[in-house]
């Protein structure tokens, strides 16, 4: 007796059994995967089939070694513009803040040592460099990417700046009135300036010259894969070329070689183009912008140093150094150039031409000279001979001869040289940027014509099957 099973509801039926069995016996794919590498298999047992799997392989690495070069070129352009064109020019506007700020201090000393008596251009001096100390805060706090470190001294920097000024206007208007309260101002500003002020725009000076320092890293870094890519592409296209002459004994298939030469001329120009460019770069960091810090560094403490002269004056031993016996500001006028020498003579190692060379000799010329006016100076001061003293160090009309003209010419011949090497920093950094210019385009445009090229030239092979 046959059995059945009953379906739902009461009508009988056959049992289900397992599927049947396709007729060559082989399993079913169970996915669209399997499927397709099924027929990858099948198609590998033909020779145009090989073919063709040869052909979208070769036009796919070629893309690839196209899309990856765009990838990493656009990143090395991108690192090299900010150098250029952001971290850079906020670097060079950290250190004029810093150069601003001790500047102003210098200005505020040399106009209290002239009593009522304040010349009008250095009361000029000191009313410009708060005012571009200030305007370059807001540029900075403008333009600062999202660094926590930076806006930090940048808040800093704007709420100490203006009790500084006040101090330093309360100070001039006791002075002006001959109380000697004017100098305890003077002195408590100047001490708002070394201990707030500047330690904080030296904080921002070294979180620009970070961000620059990363960027010039970013645009020199070597672009390993595309050169990788570039070097497989090649390797599959000359495998190609090889395997071609072995099936048909035809030394050239001219579609493969256009796309050998395609991807020869990207790789070739990746490969001088980015050397040129770390070259150049390579020249800007250390010709341009290894010189402008050391010649920034040497201009502070050429300003610090005047700062210290005038205080010594101001003072007048009212403040001692650590070993409470000597006079603090005369011993920070010593520190300060001892700094200077050693600046303006590492500045003169790095500088590579005459027009580098030669403000930097001059500077060092002047400071000589500096040197022995403020010795003479010093000494006449401690005589007891205050009145002869202060006209040796700020001058007037009998003379000329101070030690405040020697600091004028340091400070003018190292503003000479910091613009030379920021123009020779900038020209060196834009020459980096060029080398790689129109990469991009060019490697996209024939990358795309390699991938073609190799397809007609595995098509044309295909169509002798046909």
């Amino acid at each position: 007796m046959t059995s059945r099973a009953h379906a739902p509801g009461g009508a009988a039926g056959p049992v289900a059994g397992p599927p049947a069995a396709p007729p060559d016996g082989r399993a079913r794919p169970g996915t669209a995967w399997a499927e397709g590498v099924e027929r990858l298999r099948a198609a590998a047992t033909t020779e145009p089939g090989r073919l063709r799997i040869i052909g979208a392989v070769l036009a796919a690495l070629v893309l690839l070694f196209g899309v990856v070069t765009v990838w990493e070129v656009s990143d090395r352009v991108a690192a090299a513009d900010d150098v250029v064109g952001r971290s850079q020019p906020l670097s060079a506007d950290a250190a004029s803040i810093y150069r601003s700020l001790a500047d102003a201090d210098t200005a505020s000393s040399s106009g209290f040592l002239a009593g009522a008596d304040e010349p009008r251009e250095v009361r000029k001096r000191y009313e410009e460099d708060i005012a571009g100390a200030s305007r370059l805060l807001v540029s900075a706090a403008a333009n600062t990417a999202a660094d926590e470190d930076s806006r930090k001294q940048i808040a800093l920097l704007g709420e100490q700046l203006p009790r500084y000024t006040g101090l330093i206007e309360q100070a001039r208007a006791a002075n002006k009135q001959g109380l000697p309260l004017g100098g305890a101002y003077l002195r408590h500003a100047n001490e708002q300036m070394s201990t707030q002020l500047l330690p904080a725009a030296q904080r921002l000076y070294e979180a620009e010259t970070g961000r620059l320092h990363r960027d010039h890293d970013s645009a020199r870094a070597l672009p390993l894969a595309s050169l990788g890519t570039g070097l497989l592409a090649l390797a599959a296209l000359v495998w190609a070329q090889r395997r071609n002459y072995r099936h048909t004994n035809r030394v050239f298939n001219h579609g493969l070689v256009a796309a050998t030469a395609a991807s020869l001329v990207v790789l070739l120009w990746l490969a001088v183009g980015h050397g040129l460019a770390r070259s150049a770069l390579a020249e800007a960091r250390t010709d341009g912008q290894e010189s402008l810090k050391v010649l920034n560094d040497a201009r502070i403490a050429a300003l610090q140093a005047r700062a210290n002269e005038n205080l010594t004056l101001i003072a007048r031993g009212a403040v001692l150094a650590e070993d409470k016996k000597s006079d603090k500001y005369d011993v920070d006028f010593a520190a300060d150039m001892k700094d200077l020498d050693a600046g303006l003579a590492k500045a003169g190692r790095l500088a590579d031409d005459a027009l580098g060379r030669d403000p930097v000799a001059r500077a060092a010329d002047a400071v000589r000279q500096w040197k022995q006016r403020h010795a003479a100076a010093r000494e006449t001061d401690l005589r007891g001979d205050y009145e002869d003293a202060l006209p040796q160090v700020i001058g007037d009309k009998d003379h000329k001869d101070s030690s405040g003209a020697s600091f004028d010419r340091v400070d003018a011949s190292l503003e000479q040289a910091l613009a030379h090497e920021q123009q020779e920093f900038t020209l060196a950094a834009r020459d980096g940027l060029g080398a790689l210019g129109g990469l991009m385009t060019g490697s996209a445009a024939l990358a795309v014509v390699g991938a073609g090229a190799a397809l007609l030239g595995i098509g044309r092979r295909l169509s002798e099957y046909r």
